[in-house]
């Protein structure tokens, strides 16, 4: 199962990923003449997470505490017989710098897939589920192969706790802070000179959606990102934009919807309407799928937690007053 070579990396810095499958499955982990001994009531489960690092190590992969996470999270659902199409999944896109970007969890694959197969694809789920990234790697991807002729990413300008007025500059310089996600991850994927011809070309647009109004965008690759933040007519608008020739994205988390309360978000609105509807596909990413600090993913679960006993509070006390209602003096 393992050699010289692959030991080290699978055991990881300080041995950190061995330990974290120790405290996770209540087992022992030691190394003998090249061997990895495993002891405890979850041996099974431990032996099946080694063995896919293993084939992880031996494909050249890395393996941190994200990847052994997910692992972990696969071998307790069941679901870590699948991991192996994963750990071969075909690569999205190149960055400049030469790093592949792969998805990482079965999650991302299937949302991957979606994109390959579907002319509109939703990407909902938490932070850190590589939603948007994996978006924009695939419309670099297919801007660099041809299949489009220019990429055109958008954002609704919705202020976080903030005000735009408040902002230095005119409106496009009001926005740009709001887009600066979508230039971080164009700058890394593309690199500064090629996203800077790209953009003085007019290829590649970074815009508020305000700014899709009245268009009609063909053979383009579109991607709109926090789409929580759209109301059901911005959603509506921006799907019918979509010309011949064009694939588009719209990705979101609807946990984190910064629109007024009684604004209905257009993004909750559109996945219950356009399911099923053929040339469009929806991936609903989760806590699992999240490729950040291995802590986003249990500050996600932690705030999940909170709002469901929120809730489950909520309806109790609606219970309450039905079975109770209140007499007029």
């Amino acid at each position: 199962m393992t050699n010289d070579k692959t030991l080290p990396v699978i055991f990881g810095q300080l041995d950190e990923n061995i330990k974290m499958i120790e405290n996770t499955l209540d087992v022992s982990i030691v190394s003998r003449t090249g061997q990895i001994l495993v002891s405890g009531k979850n041996a099974d489960k431990a032996q099946q997470v080694l063995q896919k690092m293993a084939q992880m190590a031996t494909e050249g992969k890395e393996i941190d505490p994200m990847s052994v996470k997910y692992l972990l999270d696969s071998v307790d659902d069941g679901t870590i017989t699948q991991v192996a199409k994963n750990t071969n999944s075909n690569t999205v896109c190149i960055t400049c710098g030469g790093k592949a970007i792969k998805p990482k969890t079965l999650g991302q694959e299937k949302y991957v897939e979606l994109i390959e197969k579907n002319t509109v694809i939703f990407g909902v789920g938490p932070a850190g589920t590589g939603k948007t990234y994996l978006a924009m790697a695939s419309a670099i991807a297919a801007f660099k192969k041809g299949d489009v002729n220019r990429i055109i990413l958008t954002r609704p300008a919705i202020e976080a706790g903030e005000k735009l007025g408040f902002l230095p500059g005119d409106l496009q310089q009001k926005v740009d802070p709001y887009l600066r996600p979508l230039y971080d991850a164009l700058f890394e994927i593309m690199g500064p000179e090629a996203m800077a011809r790209n953009m003085e070309k007019g290829l590649i647009e970074v815009a508020p959606l305000a700014y899709m109004r009245g268009r009609t965008l063909e053979n383009s690759f579109i991607v709109l990102d926090e789409a929580q933040n759209t109301t059901p007519a911005q959603m509506k608008m921006f799907l019918t934009r979509i010309g011949f020739g064009s694939k588009a994205i719209v990705t979101g988390d609807i946990t984190q919807i910064d629109l007024p309360t009684t604004q209905n978000s257009g993004l909750k609105d559109a996945l219950p309407i356009l399911k099923g509807v053929e040339g469009i596909g929806i991936s609903m990413l989760t806590n699992k799928d999240v490729v950040r600090h291995p802590l986003v993913q249990r500050i996600i679960a932690a705030y999940d937690k909170a709002e469901a006993k929120t809730e489950h509070k909520k309806k109790r006390a609606i219970l309450r007053k039905g079975k109770h209602p209140s007499r007029p003096l």
